[in-house]
């Protein structure tokens, strides 16, 4: 099941560059995403299986199961909404089919990274989602949108080469335990021999991977690239990066985090975890006032709420991991129903570089209101989902790190000002005039269905759900 999950979306993107129609190409990414995800869906009674390829544990089903349905429905979304961002940028729509062959490449190369049991294809999976973002983010062609890819390939080729050191330093660090071979590179073996790798080695391992990785998760100081990559790059791609590319690469720091505290005599990873969280936190919620177009906005908010997801990690535990796992999952899902509704009403008021965007809900009640709904969530108010996560992260480092509570929560109180300050400009301000047709509601579906799960995990989150994060969480 975890290759068929894999194999999909890559026999998908080799299938699409034979065909010629980008109408085809358009029905085709989508038929793959649902499939993928048809089949991510038996992912959880298959937890506990691993072989030398493939870990599914109730992280890896949990991720792998997220990742693809956000793919999914961004690919509903995509399938007509791309057309014409592309048209209005004057681009040639043959572009579309080298735009459907990367989507489907990134997706294959997320869900290989989360559920492989090999250190090594981890790596070249990551790499490769790396390598497909940064040429969607370039398929406008323009100087800016160049530039930012450029921008993404060199600080993303830094991180993915410190990681790809980091590597095998921890083939190295674990030799002593598990000997020459594939054994000394698979996960799950890992594990249960930590406590036996060289401790100093694997601390050297340890410090590469979590800056080489930490690369990926946007996390400062290398978290330079996603405002540019969001604001240049087409905006489905920004639904995708926003939330499951950020946390594929904080679900591998979180198997690196299992690995070295398996080492009694190593470092704490703990520590270096939360203070990457805490300066990313700082600098996103600093960046979020002086931001003007909605692109670059949001993605300094993603950068924001990886680091709150990074701090819980940090912090460890079951309730702070938990908390981390729901808070990652209910961002995720708030994310790319913000971009969506940023997407639509791009084309509504013809906001190219999407700074003309205000007075939504005037001019298109239900687009209006469904990112206002979004844009409440992403400020972690109550009776949404982040709501709950960023209290239960709070309560966990007030007992925990009790000083470290004081900045996190005025970063969190900052972070949710400056969202709910552009909510006026956005949804309520004075509307600029209309230059494309509203969506219809049939449009709007995916959003609301992303949504819906935010509201119903922040006012009554069923006891199997709990009891699932809970799984993964252990």
């Amino acid at each position: 099941m975890p290759a068929l999950v894999v194999i999909v979306p890559f026999a998908a993107a080799l299938l699409l560059t034979a065909i010629p129609s980008w109408r085809a190409g358009a029905r085709i990414n989508t038929g793959a995403s649902m499939l993928c995800f048809l089949f991510a869906c038996a992912l959880p009674a298959r937890v506990g299986e691993a072989s030398r390829l493939f870990l599914v544990d109730a992280q890896a089903a949990h991720f792998a199961l997220l990742t693809a349905f956000i793919a999914m429905t961004t690919a509903w979304f995509s399938g007509a909404y791309i057309q014409v961002e592309l048209a209005v940028r004057r681009l040639d729509r043959r572009r579309l089919r080298l735009y459907h062959t990367l989507y489907q490449a990134f997706l294959g190369s997320m869900l290989l990274a989360l559920l492989s049991n090999n250190t090594g294809i981890t790596w070249v999976a990551l790499e490769g989602a790396v390598i497909a973002s940064v040429l969607i983010v370039a398929l406008p062609r323009s100087a800016e949108a160049v530039r930012a890819a450029w921008r993404f390939f060199i600080i993303g080729g830094v991180g993915i080469a410190l990681a790809f050191f980091g590597t095998i330093v921890l083939y190295l660090a674990a030799l002593p335990a598990l000997g020459p071979g594939m054994l000394a590179m698979t996960w799950s073996e890992l594990f249960s021999a930590g406590r036996e790798c060289d401790r100093a080695v694997l601390n050297l391992a340890f410090v590469f991977l979590l800056i080489g990785y930490g690369t990926k998760a946007a996390l400062a100081p290398l978290h330079g690239w996603m405002p540019d990559a969001h604001a240049e790059g087409p905006t489905p791609v920004s639904a995708v990066l926003a939330g499951s590319a950020l946390n594929v690469a904080l679900f591998i720091i979180l198997r690196l985090r299992r690995v070295i505290a398996g080492n009694p005599s190593a470092i704490d990873p703990g520590p270096p975890i939360m203070a990457l969280g805490l300066i990313s936190i700082l600098i996103a919620v600093a960046s979020l006032w002086s931001r003007r177009d909605v692109k670059r906005f949001f993605a300094y908010s993603s950068i924001e709420q990886s680091g709150v997801a990074a701090f819980a990690f940090g912090l460890g535990g079951p309730a702070a991991t938990f908390a981390g796992l729901l808070h990652l999952t209910l961002h995720t899902l708030t994310k790319a129903s913000v971009f969506q509704c940023v997407g639509r009403a791009a084309q509504l008021k013809g906001g190219q570089k999407f700074a003309d965007i205000a007075g939504l809900i005037p001019a298109s009640p239900a687009l209006g209101l469904s990112l206002a709904a979004g844009i409440i969530a992403l400020a972690a108010l109550p009776p949404f989902g982040l709501f709950t996560s960023e209290f239960l992260i709070a309560s966990a480092s007030v007992r925990a790190a009790p000083l470290l509570a004081i900045p996190l929560m005025i970063g969190l109180v900052t972070g949710g000002w400056a969202v709910m300050a552009r909510l006026q400009n956005l949804c309520l301000g004075v509307a600029t005039p209309n230059k494309g047709p509203g969506p219809k509601p049939v449009a709007l579906l995916p959003i609301w269905v992303q949504l819906a799960l935010v509201l119903l995990l922040g006012l009554a989150m069923p006891a199997p759900i709990a009891d699932w994060f809970a799984r993964a969480a252990g």
